[in-house]
């Protein structure tokens, strides 16, 4: 049975050799979130924090920070996970192989949470100032939960069965927020926090919310889980955990899970809103200050043995990212269940995640043809971009399974290499504008806008790859440093960009036309701009980071031999993406060398991180 507790879980941690304390003072501004991100990077155990300056609560952090130790943690109902999914792809496999889900009536029967009358979870009262303050990167505008599970019910169906939980990034301290009265909640679009708020705003009624912090480690995943509509977070946590998830009543307020750590509770009031911000993101840059929703503090719960779990986010891969793998094990066989044709999809965490989704389809809708063009690739990756945390991806690359049986969406090299063998420039590419794009995402026209391109090649390949740069390749006056930085793509270095919003950049025009013909480029079909050539070009993980981050398809994407011809673009070739950092974007995250240095420290020997960073 999994854990009632985040205790159970520590204590169990610590018996296998995965947990570490730390008992020397550290501070939870940069201090503690920067060893953590160090003790990650290393593959180290989980970290518990006993002495947190100015704080009486330890922080514990890394708990989720290996795939080991994500399986570990749900060893016991993983299998159980496994089947019901297996269920979903065939539900005629447990007419022909019943005994293989015979546990699968009872952990359905988990899945509904259970009143309790007493629970350690509401025992001492605090205020938002006793909890720990943790400040991750320099810029950030204040101090945030990181590990949050927030809770509501619709107003128009309220009980768990339209209930939301999710992990939306909670401002704790900073801004222009009141004091132990007030905290800021960043929910994301496509989020469904945000439908709940849409109707307590349509009924002119206050939101109830409540923020929960550790408690059973089901939790914290079902608040990640990219669950279907219709499916509560609470109800698959309580299949996660082994048990129906015991949860207590105040009069008045939403439920609260009896085992948890701490628990925020207050409430949405119409027509409110703050400046939250800024926050060093997953995507590796700040996100920027904006107004999100405000809530106003009734109370403050912890039990007396409290930890607060925390985790700190930045350019992947970072703990988060743990997250992601562990649920594409989970969910892998039920893509083609959600989107009839596509066999593999993998949301890039190098690229941060949304920016760029690969994906293996199927072309079958004209069997008969000489030639394989993208038609049923199409339909398939409009349907990613329709429904699902899919729908946030900014750049869909889409293969064919009938080129390649053996491809792979988890091959990053070997998948660009195929679409990159194959793309026609003048058919492939779908571009969709001036539409909504992920809140995070800094490179669009305006924020939670911006546009996304669909990019469907099949066929057989058209061209061999470059496997070098073209001897005297000329480029304009401000570009050079061509670096090959895979087969068939060619990075520059460009000049600082000095243009705004949703304007197209004349050099990189210039340079489009400068490239059209050039001898030498038929297998470099494409090419992209960044400030710093070299760091781009040096391995997979700043080529997908750089490309992928710093662009917006429409504003950045120019072409040799480029047309529009009835609103379709294309070009002969090569692609152009400008990937240079943009006078509007966010800035990228970077750390304070002297907590680095404090954290250097640390891993000295006789320092406790001594052999572990």
């Amino acid at each position: 049975m999994g854990y009632l507790d985040m205790q159970q879980c520590l204590g169990d941690l610590e018996r296998r050799g995965q947990l570490v304390r730390i008992r020397q003072e550290l501070d939870a501004r940069l201090e503690i979130g920067a060893v953590q991100r160090r003790v990650f990077a290393a593959g180290g155990p989980a970290l518990l924090f006993e002495n947190v300056r100015g704080c009486r609560f330890p922080m514990v952090g890394n708990v989720f920070g290996t795939r080991e130790r994500l399986r570990f943690i749900f060893r016991d109902t993983l299998r159980t996970i496994e089947r019901l999914f297996a269920l979903k792809v065939d539900p005629l496999d447990a007419l022909r192989r019943p005994w293989r889900y015979a546990g699968v009536p009872l952990a359905l029967a988990r899945a509904v949470p259970r009143t309790v009358r007493s629970g350690p979870a509401l025992a001492v009262r605090a205020r938002i100032s006793d909890l720990p303050m943790l400040v991750s990167w320099p810029r950030d505008g204040g101090a945030y939960a990181t590990l949050p599970q927030v809770y509501s019910e619709s107003p128009a169906r309220p009980g768990y069965a339209g209930s939301n939980l999710g992990m939306y990034r909670v401002q704790l301290s900073g801004n222009a927020y009141e004091p132990d009265r007030e905290v800021g909640l960043h929910y994301q679009i496509h989020r469904g926090l945000g439908h709940h708020h849409a109707e307590a705003l349509a009924r002119g009624q206050r939101l109830p919310v409540s923020v929960f912090v550790g408690g059973p480690p089901a939790m914290t995943l079902a608040a990640v889980m990219p669950l279907p509509d219709g499916m509560p977070e609470v109800f698959f946590a309580g299949v996660l955990g082994g048990r129906r998830l015991p949860m207590l009543r105040r009069p008045g307020a939403l439920p609260v899970p009896a085992h948890a750590d701490f628990c925020i509770q207050g409430h949405i009031v119409p027509g409110t809103g703050k400046p939250e911000g800024p926050f060093g993101d997953h995507l590796g840059y700040y996100s920027l200050t904006h107004d999100f929703p405000v809530l106003e503090v009734d109370a403050v719960f912890h039990r007396p043995d409290a930890v607060w779990p925390f985790t700190t986010v930045g350019r992947p891969p970072q703990e988060d990212t743990m997250f992601g793998a562990f649920i594409h094990e989970l969910t892998a066989e039920l893509v083609p269940t959600v989107f009839s044709g596509v066999h593999e999809v993998h949301a890039v965490d190098a690229a941060g995640v949304h920016p760029l989704l690969l994906a293996v389809g199927s072309e079958r809708y004209v069997p008969y043809a000489e030639r394989r063009t993208p038609q049923e690739l199409l339909t398939n990756g409009m349907s990613l971009l329709g429904s699902t945390q899919t729908s946030l991806s900014k750049y869909v690359l889409i293969a064919a399974r009938e080129d390649d049986a053996r491809l792979s969406a988890h091959d990053v090299p070997g998948f660009f290499r195929h679409m990159l063998e194959r793309v026609d420039l003048g058919r492939d590419l779908h571009f969709i504008t001036r539409t909504t794009m992920d809140t995070l995402d800094y490179s669009g026209i305006s924020l939670n806008q911006g546009s996304k391109l669909l990019w469907a090649s099949c066929g057989p390949a058209r061209r061999t790859l470059a496997t070098e740069v073209p001897a005297g390749l000329a480029l304009p006056e401000g570009f050079g440093d061509p670096r090959l930085a895979a087969p068939g793509i060619l990075v520059l270095r460009g000049p600082a960009h000095d243009r705004g919003r949703d304007d197209h950049d004349p050099r990189l025009e210039a340079l489009a036309r400068a490239l059209e013909g050039l001898p030498g480029l038929e297998g470099l079909p494409l090419v992209v701009c960044a400030d710093d050539a070299a760091l781009a070009a040096r391995n997979w993980d700043n080529l997908l980071w750089v490309t992928f981050t710093r662009s917006d398809p429409a504003t950045d994407i120019y072409g040799a031999g480029a047309f529009t011809r009835c609103k379709h673009w294309g070009c002969a070739g090569p692609l152009v993406i400008d990937a240079r950092l943009k006078t509007y974007h966010a800035p990228p995250l970077e750390p304070d060398p002297e907590v680095e240095r404090r954290v250097d420290a640390l891993g000295a020997p006789g320092g406790p991180l001594a052999g572990i960073i």
